[in-house]
């Protein structure tokens, strides 16, 4: 696999024979090692016979155990490296927010520097999730909406615009989808951005704005290994069983076998009568990891290799034009 994750904090001069991508891995520390993973695996499909570089790093006030914290000061590069490098393309995660507000969140100062320095410094940069909402939020003061329910499970979106990005994609695409808030697609178009896939279910799921980089955004996860949604329906109910949220949390739609949305189903009524934590041992584990398949990796890494081509043409024009 031509992908080397390594922190790489003295190297700033860009590599001629190799993509040089920044990762800043925003998630939640139970996410970290798993998002590192994801992106890697991810990469490495779309990327061919193409070296590519990732180099991860993290934002300071992402709030974080005493643990997360000791990890990416081992294993991630610091922010204030990233200011000198040189890099073709940027990655820039999501996480849990802890604000309605996301002006409020505690990083919101060093994730808008962040999308400043990625417009003059980037041949193209990718906005995940949260990290989509803020940058949206920050650039057009276009602010997200608060769903009923969380938008949660394998959603079929339609391709509506030509682009390179998404050239030679199937006309539908399935795509994972985790997240509390929406933004407005009218709002997005009356801003000059530009849709590249949605649903009727799901809203908008990718979409771009050329600026001095390329900036692409994704409401969705492409990066999502088969398991993520199912390890992730068992963490909310975890927390539902602790009372760490009132509700119990909705099936990801889209997902599960019949099998498996029967044992789910027996699960949640235990739940709601003998809410312990105990009861999470009934969760039907073995059954649903062996059920569950990834129907988006083709689609993903049509779109990553698409990315990963205009980064290199990009690259290659620079260097012609030096």
């Amino acid at each position: 696999m031509p992908v080397y994750f390594e922190r790489t904090e003295s190297r700033h001069e860009a590599d001629a024979d190799c993509l040089t991508i920044g990762l800043v891995n925003n998630m939640p520390d139970a996410a970290l090692q798993a998002t590192e993973r994801q992106f890697v695996a991810l990469l490495g499909a779309a990327a061919g016979g193409m070296p590519v570089r990732l180099t991860p790093y993290a934002l300071p006030d992402v709030p974080r155990t005493e643990w997360g914290l000791q990890y990416v000061r081992r294993s991630y590069a610091e922010i204030d490296a990233l200011w000198n490098a040189r890099l073709d393309g940027l990655i820039v995660t999501g996480t849990e927010p802890r604000s309605p507000n996301l002006r409020d969140e505690p990083y919101w100062r060093i994730l808008t520097r962040l999308l400043e320095w990625a417009e003059h410094h980037t041949h193209s940069a990718v906005w995940s999730c949260l990290a989509t909402h803020a940058a949206i939020l920050h650039l057009d003061g276009i602010g997200r909406r608060p769903l009923e329910e969380k938008r949660f499970g394998i959603f079929d979106c339609e391709r509506v615009a030509e682009h390179p990005l998404t050239a030679g994609a199937p006309a539908r695409v399935p795509m994972p989808h985790s997240r509390w808030n929406d933004l407005p697609e009218e709002a997005l178009t009356g801003s000059g951005y530009r849709i590249l896939t949605r649903s009727d279910a799901a809203g908008v799921d990718a979409f771009v704005k050329q600026r001095k980089s390329l900036f692409v955004f994704f409401q969705g996860h492409p990066e999502y290994e088969a398991q993520t949604l199912m390890l992730e329906y068992r963490r909310d109910i975890k927390r539902f069983l602790l009372e760490e949220r009132e509700t119990y949390p909705g099936m990801p739609r889209g997902y599960f076998d019949e099998a498996t949305v029967e044992a789910l189903t027996a699960l949640r009524e235990r739940a709601l009568v003998d809410r312990r934590e105990e009861v999470l041992a009934d969760f039907p584990t073995v059954l649903a990891a062996g059920t569950v398949t990834n129907t988006w990796r083709a689609s993903a890494t049509c779109i990553y290799r698409n990315w990963l081509a205009y980064l290199s043409e990009r690259k290659d024009a620079r260097a012609a034009a030096a």
